[in-house]
């Protein structure tokens, strides 16, 4: 299943790096972008994400949230952050094994991890963006930059 531009956006309740429970719904009013990664500590994961934790107020000063996402469990991801210092959440799709990644159909099975897959969800909820990339591609970020710009505007 592909999501597309106006789709609802599935809802989702993850834990965090530090296992506080995050749900899409509890962020409803509020645009979120949704950075689905393969794993923590990757060459190419860490590039992409330090590379938003650089450029964070591009996102942060139009209103959007940044959660990235990955099949890692909790204890993982909270290294991963504390290492890489990101200021933004790091949410666990571990169990039930990357159940959140295939309801936004970037689940790769046979791999069992997320593939580089990123939406941005509107204040209802809904799709304004998508791009999924396989998993040895890294992401252009600007296409979201964009995107985000536009919702914003």
């Amino acid at each position: 299943m592909s999501l597309s531009v106006g789709d609802v956006a599935p809802e989702f309740s993850l834990p965090d790096q530090d296992r506080q429970v995050v749900s899409l719904t509890g962020l409803r009013g509020t645009p979120v972008l949704l950075v689905f990664y393969p794993f923590a500590f990757s060459r190419i994961c860490t590039g992409e994400l330090c590379q938003l934790r650089d450029e964070l107020a591009t996102y942060t000063d139009a209103g959007v949230r940044v959660l990235a996402l990955s099949t890692d469990p909790a204890p993982a991801l909270k290294a991963w952050r504390e290492q890489e210092g990101f200021d933004f959440a790091l949410l666990s799709d571990f169990w039930p094994h990357g159940a959140v990644a295939q309801a936004y159909g970037v689940f790769n099975d046979k791999a069992g991890m997320a593939v580089r897959g990123t939406f941005l969800v509107d204040a209802e909820g809904r799709i304004a963006f998508t791009e999924v990339n396989g998993p040895g591609d890294a992401r252009e970020q600007s296409g979201w930059k964009d995107a985000v710009a536009q919702l914003a505007a």
